[in-house]
């Protein structure tokens, strides 16, 4: 499903109007009408309250208009707030706000904070607030008097229906730009943007309702999207169904590179994390003095123990053995638990560069690439890079905060530039491809944050691509099968406690709801 930028939805909405010849009047008409549908279907017994639609000057506002003429022609108690001038007013939005004189539906100007101020006792009188301000090509912070509104709606602690997006809400980011709406529900036009389903926006927007405005496929093809929300019947489509005559021969031999003394469990849940989504064989490359621990954790996979440099710990020493095993291999994997030592990192950097079998490289391996992300380019093969924010930061030279600030926009350019998959890891996940398309996954819960998660996603990610994935189906169906299967969870067990391995041993069974609803 297409995800939209401002950027995009301006275009479509030029497009259907001077291309199409569709009328900005009709739009607003059917994006209008079909937002007070939604609100109806949100708020039961509307005709006893009192509903307070704040307007802005724009198309947005003008949305608003459309909205109080058909709750007004229902009987519903209706005032419009217009935050400026009626002589403000233009275009499509001008018309529809003329049409609400004859049916009697007040209109009261407050374009300052003056008159603002001499309305708050009327205001505090509404039962409902329709923020209808600002729309989406909002990018500066909200100040002054439009700040004081805001944050007047927000402290009623009456329930707010947002018109297109919450005022205040970056589209593209889902970054509050100074002061933001807090809405109950967000009705939005054509498709979703982006700014709706990343984080913190998602906590912003609430119950979200796309509504079909009349925008035709053709012209939102043209303008290509490069966003998309994973949904299930994607992944559907991702899934390959297997030959009766499947054997372990056929389904794939991933090579796991993983573990230091202390950290064996990150290496045993990424091993067997691949043969949960159905790798047809594991290894495990571990140091030579921690493959007795790893022979106990691990049943279904093998281990093969490697040279070491120190004790436990992994150094060039290792990588002819490496390379010979990786020969026969479909996949490998790098990084869960393997350390930093400098000898460690001097061989991460040399398998990279000679490997010649797709890798996902994470953790520890992704914490050996900083200062050395040069490498990445021009390899051989496709690369899977699988960070959390703290991870891109450390691999960008900047901070965490400002890797989350634009979480597409940093993912993207790392996967152009390096030409790798990069899996954004955290609330919204985001993967991006090297061809600049970019995917935000709805699943997962707050009961994902604890140790070994992150393992269990390497693992599944790695055994799909040891069956014949390619690395962009695999990386889209593993984030999201990882979170289903914490979501799974959540609905039996409670909203945190469950363990990264439970959600290991849940992909199986959500993989099945998902094909069985084929």
């Amino acid at each position: 499903m297409y995800l939209v930028t401002a950027a995009e939805m301006k275009k479509m909405d030029r497009q259907t109007i001077e291309s199409f010849g569709l009328p900005g009047m009709v739009l607003m008409e059917n994006a209008g009408r079909g937002a007070t549908q939604f609100l109806l279907e949100q708020f039961n017994g509307l005709e006893n309250k009192r509903i307070g639609i704040v307007a802005g000057r724009g198309n947005n506002g003008g949305d608003g208009f459309v909205m109080a003429r058909y709750l007004s022609q229902k009987g519903i108690r209706v005032t419009v707030y217009l935050l400026s001038q009626s002589t403000k007013v233009s275009g499509d939005a001008a018309t529809n706000l003329a049409l609400l004189a004859p049916l009697d539906v007040p209109v009261i100007e407050m374009p300052d904070q003056e008159s603002f101020s001499a309305h708050k006792t009327a205001l505090r009188h509404h039962d409902i607030w329709v923020d209808a301000i600002l729309g989406t090509g909002l990018q500066s912070n909200v100040k002054g008097f439009f700040k004081e509104v805001i944050d007047f709606i927000n402290n009623s602690k009456k329930p707010v229906f947002a018109v297109d997006i919450p005022s205040g809400l970056n589209s593209d980011t889902g970054q509050p730009c100074g002061a933001c709406i807090r809405a109950h529900a967000t009705v939005t036009f054509a498709f979703a943007k982006t700014g709706h389903i990343l984080f913190p926006g998602a906590e912003y927007t609430g119950n979200l309702e796309i509504v079909d405005i009349g925008i035709p496929v053709h012209i939102a093809d043209n303008v290509q999207p490069l966003q998309y929300l994973l949904t299930p019947d994607l992944i559907r489509t991702l899934l390959k169904p297997r030959s009766p005559d499947a054997h372990k021969g056929n389904t794939g031999h991933l090579l796991v590179i993983a573990g230091s003394p202390g950290k064996t469990g990150a290496a045993a849940m990424t091993a067997i994390s691949a043969m949960r989504v159905g790798a047809g064989l594991v290894t495990l490359g571990i140091p030579a003095s921690l493959n007795a621990i790893l022979e106990v954790q691990v049943i279904e996979a093998m281990t093969h123990p490697l040279p070491e440099s120190l004790d436990g710990i992994l150094g060039e020493s290792s990588f002819n053995t490496i390379m010979d095993l990786l020969s026969d291999k479909k996949c490998l994997t790098i990084g869960p638990g393997i350390g930093t030592a400098l000898e460690t990192k001097t061989l991460v950097h040399r398998i990279i560069q000679e490997s010649t079998k797709p890798i996902v490289i994470d953790a520890d391996g992704l914490n050996s690439l900083i200062g050395h992300t040069k490498i990445l380019k021009n390899l051989n093969v496709p690369v899977i890079l699988t960070p959390h924010p703290g991870e891109m930061a450390r691999l960008l030279n900047t901070t965490a905060g400002d890797v989350q600030k634009d979480r597409i926009l940093c993912a993207r350019d790392f996967a152009k530039k390096f030409n790798t998959h990069v899996v954004l890891k955290g609330a919204g996940t985001v993967i991006a491809h090297p061809d600049g398309r970019a995917f935000i996954n709805p699943t997962g819960n707050p009961g994902m944050a604890s140790g070994g998660m992150g393992d269990v996603l390497t693992g599944i990610i790695a055994g799909f691509i040891t069956q014949g994935y390619s690395p962009e189906s695999a990386a889209n169906a593993g984030v999201y099968l990882h979170g289903a299967a914490a979501d799974l969870l959540e609905e039996k067990s409670g909203p945190f406690g469950f363990l990264a391995t439970e959600v290991m041993n849940a992909i199986p069974e959500q993989i099945k709801k998902l094909v069985d609803k084929n």
